[in-house]
This record gives structure tokens, sequence and C-alpha cells, in this order.
């Protein structure tokens, strides 16, 4: 049986810059970095920023994080902005909730996740 989620890891190119991108535009705190390995901590949950092997899989699939925003997608949103970060499809309305993608430092799908009202 799956009981939740053990650990998230992300292919990164380069660690130094993903971790800056990870704790500097996004807020979240460093737990450990040690060589091509860094995990920053986001409120319950840690991510692996690991350092992509040559012979890997490259730049080609690799996982999406959802984040839920602070102080709404909105507000979440224009922050960003503010930090550098481009959502070039804007935000998505569902009847299932509200949705903006962008991509971190190094080409990873990320996005903001607002449940409806």
């Amino acid at each position: 049986m799956i009981e939740g989620v053990a650990n998230v890891w992300v292919p990164v190119a380069d660690t130094d810059r993903a971790l800056d991108f990870y704790q500097n535009t996004l807020g979240f705190s460093l737990v450990k970095h040690d060589g091509k390995w860094a995990e920053v901590e986001t409120g319950g949950l840690n991510i692996g920023l690991n350092g992509r092997e040559p012979e890997g899989a490259g730049s080609g699939g690799g996982i999406v994080i959802t984040f839920q925003p602070q102080s709404g997608l909105d507000a979440t949103v224009e922050d960003l902005k503010g930090r550098g970060v481009e959502f070039p499809a804007g935000v998505s309305e569902h009847e299932w909730g509200r949705v903006v993608t962008f991509k971190d430092s190094e080409g990873n799908d990320l996005q903001i996740y607002e449940p409806p009202n």
C-alpha cells in the first residue's frame, strides 16, 4: 500500500543554480547541500535537487510539483512575477480549481494550485 509521499527528487543540471531558485525565489529553507545533491524544506515536504547524470535522461521528462499558495493564487503569481518568474500560459480556470504553470531554473514544470471556493 502507498501511504504518502516519501521523497520528491527533481533532476537538475546545475545544483547551485537550482538551490538559489528554490531558496531565494520560492523562499524555501535549505536542509542539506552536498555536491550534486541539495534538499529544501517546503512546509512539510522536502524536495531533493538531484544533479543529472551525464548519461541520464537529460532534460526530457521529469516530475511536476504542485504547490499550495500561501496568500491566494493571484497574489502568489504577482509576487513571483516580481521575482522574475514567468507564467507563459497564465492562470487556468477549472471546475476543480485554478492552476498556473511555471518553470524552475532547470526547466522543470512547477504549478500553483488553488481549490475552488
